[in-house]
């Protein structure tokens, strides 16, 4: 080894000891008489020192040492006169006897410090400089150990991970796939897998009741902060289990996660209805920390000559406790911002119930102030609350109200990231229908189980039909979702009948599948967790891409490495794939 210890583990207990480090030149300071340098691995930074006893040789080379300078130094631990308590080595110094300069460094195009003036873009064309940062690297380092836990979890459990293939069939259920040329087979493709779905039904019919995966998947669609084109799942798959087990297990590893990485006890999570959860919350991922739920009016505003209310299928608002006094300069940009396109909300209305005891809202003119008492009782309202209502078609105006509700919920930091806020959303449709191309969709995916009782509406009212599904949300994030799949052919065969599939179809996208379930396919279920979303929840991040060592941007590209990229017209020839100009 090139070192006896690294920068961030000595302390008062090795006085005297001789040490070689190696590491990065952090900052240096020259006071004349005595220089100072600090040195950094991943590990942490330890300060050398140089003074009038150290070799002259040696100082001047110390003297022309510049920031990322890469050094090995060997020397004497000494005590601290001015200490630093803000590191585990801040009791120490090296009393530098040997310095050997092992790579010299141009100068970074951004601060490596915890608080760095680069941006987004230029620290990911130099991503590993940015991973030198303590934030990334903390990042990194709590993604390895949320790693560790799972695996440690559920081998306990008698889970065994396995590994299944990233060159597998395209489907046309679920998001784009990637697709990737075979030049074996000129003219055919293999996809890269959204998921391990249809392999880790196999393994259950295979007979290994427990199996998981923490597994690289890949889909081709429009990226935002918690969406990359390559995501990481904990996937995973039971056989002989009923929904409540899958609850119970899964509830068990995030307890353990929050209890081993972040030392939190959350105790039971509370469980709620899709239904429940889109008519208090207008969205099947509520965040819970705070209250602030739907509330409909329909059978109080209706009927008072107010066209925008009589022709709304849908009065919904929420109650922002102790906002009366928001200026109307404040609601018109409130209202503003609800008119963006990515919201799409044509107007809103307010009633501020003031410290007065007084009623005033926007639509004085249709409703005195009797009417407008039964709207404060039906929001619970008191003095000095703010009520904000929106008016329309009912699955907008829900997503619309969800927006506004987030959105008022950070204004009044009511969404604290040190404040965790699990959920478990259940019984989700199980087909919606798409209007574009005319037919139902699975909600999750065509392998899902409906809920037996709710079989036989798959022929009468598709739309009431339930699946036998579950996510689980903390904090306004789908952390994952699975749901009991389905184990019996016939079964499986009436699914893709109502997702339009002819029987030709299906079996020549799912045969493989449909004849498994005849060799004795046990009944079983699964779950799969987003990692990276669930890595950044620990991190209090607003994004996945700082628990990302190299994350693509928001066009999918890794400018680091300047990817995706042309390729040769040789390779295109081999692979048969004609090129356009």
């Amino acid at each position: 080894m090139l070192r006896t210890h690294t920068c961030g583990e000595l302390t008062i207990s090795n006085l005297g000891q001789s040490v070689t480090l190696t590491g990065w030149v952090q900052k240096s300071r020259d006071l004349g008489g005595t220089t100072f340098i600090d040195v950094r691995d991943r590990y942490g930074i330890t300060q050398l020192v140089l003074n009038a006893d150290t070799d002259a040789a040696i100082r001047e080379q110390a003297r022309n040492l510049g920031r990322e300078f890469v050094i090995r130094v060997t020397g004497k631990v000494l005590e601290r006169t001015s200490k630093n308590p803000r590191i585990p080595t801040g009791d120490i110094e090296i009393e530098v006897q040997e310095l050997e300069i092992l790579n010299e460094a141009k100068i970074p195009p951004f601060l490596i410090e915890d608080e760095t003036d680069g941006g987004e873009e230029l620290r990911a064309k130099y991503r590993y400089l940015d991973l030198r940062r303590n934030p990334i690297r903390n990042n990194l380092l709590l993604r390895h150990n949320m790693a560790q836990e799972i695996r440690r979890y559920l081998s306990d459990l008698n889970f065994i991970e396995v590994e299944t293939p990233v060159l597998i069939k395209s489907t046309p259920e679920g998001a784009r796939d990637f697709v990737v040329p075979s030049r074996m087979n000129p003219g055919e493709f293999y996809a890269l897998p959204q998921s391990p779905q249809t392999f880790k039904q196999l393994l259950m019919v295979s007979g290994f009741d427990r199996y998981f995966q923490i597994v690289k998947c890949f889909r081709d669609e429009d990226l935002r902060a918690d969406r990359q084109p390559e995501f990481t799942q904990v996937d995973c798959e039971l056989s002989f289990v009923e929904q409540e087990d899958i609850l119970n297990i899964f509830e068990g590893l995030t307890r353990h996660l929050f209890t081993k990485v972040k030392g939190l006890d959350l105790g039971d999570f509370p469980r709620m209805q899709y239904a429940d959860a889109m008519r208090l919350y207008g969205s099947d991922k509520p965040d819970v920390r705070f209250g602030m739920e739907f509330v409909e009016l329909n059978d109080i505003v209706k009927g008072k000559g107010f066209s925008i209310f009589d022709n709304a299928e849908l009065i919904v608002g929420i109650n922002a406790k102790g906002k009366a006094g928001y200026t109307r300069k404040q609601l018109d940009e409130l209202t503003e911002w609800l008119k963006r396109p990515q919201i799409g909300a044509t107007g809103m209305i307010y009633m501020r119930y003031n410290t007065d005891g007084s009623l005033k809202s926007s639509v004085d003119k249709f409703y005195n102030e009797d009417e407008l008492k039964k709207w404060a009782e039906a929001f619970g309202a008191e003095q000095g609350d703010l009520i904000l209502i929106l008016a329309g078609q009912t699955d907008k105006v829900r997503k619309q109200l969800n927006e506004l509700r987030l959105e008022m919920g950070s204004r009044l930091g009511l969404r604290d990231k040190n404040k965790f806020a699990p959920l478990w959303v259940l019984d989700f449709p199980l087909l919606e229908f798409d209007e574009e191309s005319g037919r139902w969709h699975a909600m999750h995916h065509p392998f899902t189980s409906p809920k037996p009782e709710d079989i036989a509406l798959l022929d009468t009212d598709p739309g009431a039909v339930r699946a036998n599904a579950y996510d689980l949300v903390i904090n306004g994030t789908e952390i994952g979702g699975g749901s009991i799949r389905i184990h019996n052919k016939d079964l499986q065969g009436l699914m893709f009948k109502h997702l339009g599939f002819s029987k030709e179809e299906a079996q020549k996208q799912f045969g493989f599948l449909m004849d498994a379930f005849e060799f004795g396919a046990p009944p079983h279920g699964g779950i799969a967790f987003g990692f990276d979303r669930l890595c950044s929840i620990f991190a209090g991040l607003d994004s996945i891409r700082d628990v990302i060592a190299f994350p693509k941007n928001n066009s999918g590209r890794d400018v680091m490495i300047d990817s995706p990229s042309v390729i040769a017209d040789a390779q295109m020839q081999e692979l048969k794939i004609k090129t356009t100009v």
